[in-house]
């Protein structure tokens, strides 16, 4: 390069590259003119800042909360365990915990009148204002068949996520049917003694006879549940419903 370049341009250009300047994500940035101009996205995690606590422990916690008494939420577990002591924190830190065989006695549901929560609760408690995380688990149990109707019997194997199929047989018959529909319908109840409701919802009905049976016949049935998400619980049940009507209805 020779010596006239120095004042008729630049001696030399200086350029940044970054060895994943092309797999980088790029921002826009306005400039003190206005212009808007695209740079390489870099982020940065906050530094850690000293917290002082009166000690960290986390809880196992089962409760109940009626829409209509949201401040008389009933707790039917809280087990308890301390994670640290007072003291407090300069670095992320990690906790080990474990709850073993927890008896849950009613399963996770949102209903028309009743939130029943089964959750974690880890507390960070301080002077002035705690630091509380929750984290909802989801139980579900097993519910227990029906008492069979003796004049009515129905015979069915069904997923609660596929369909119930089966036959219904009559073996009596006393009354003359004009038709006969099924029906699931959903019943909720809430509250104890005096202040117990229930509340009852017809999830879905279809017709599957059109005139009258005869004793010893047999009608198939299939219901989709697909949709309708049925999870029974202590306080949420479902019923498969038949209904009959006469001739003189």
């Amino acid at each position: 390069m020779s010596f006239l370049d120095g004042f008729f341009g630049p001696i030399c250009e200086i350029d940044i590259v970054f060895n994943d300047g092309e797999a980088r994500k790029m921002t826009e940035m306005k400039t003190e003119d206005g212009k808007v101009e695209k740079h390489h996205l870099f982020v940065t995690e906050n530094l850690f800042q000293r917290l002082e606590h009166q000690g960290i422990r986390i809880e196992f916690v089962g409760q109940m909360e009626l829409y209509n008494e949201k401040s008389n939420a009933h707790e039917f577990i809280n087990l308890m365990k301390e994670l640290a002591l007072p003291g407090e924190l300069t670095q992320r830190r990690s906790y080990d915990s474990v709850f073993m065989q927890v008896e849950k006695p009613y399963a996770s549901d949102i209903g028309a009148n009743v939130h029943l929560r089964n959750f974690l609760k880890v507390t960070i408690v301080r002077r002035l204002t705690d630091l509380v995380k929750e984290y909802d688990l989801t139980v579900h149990q097993l519910a227990t068949c029906p008492d069979v109707n003796n004049c009515i019997k129905i015979e069915s194997k069904y997923h609660l996520k596929h369909v119930i199929v089966g036959n219904i047989y009559f073996l009596v018959v006393r009354i003359k049917v004009q038709h006969m529909e099924l029906q699931l319908i959903k019943k909720e109840i809430t509250g104890i003694g005096p202040s117990t409701t229930a509340e009852t919802e017809t999830i879905t009905k279809y017709e599957i006879i059109d005139g009258a049976p005869v004793k010893g016949e047999s009608i198939p049935m299939r219901l989709f549940l697909a949709g309708y998400d049925p999870t029974p619980t202590i306080r949420e049940m479902y019923f498969m419903n038949l209904v009959f009507v006469d001739e003189e209805d």
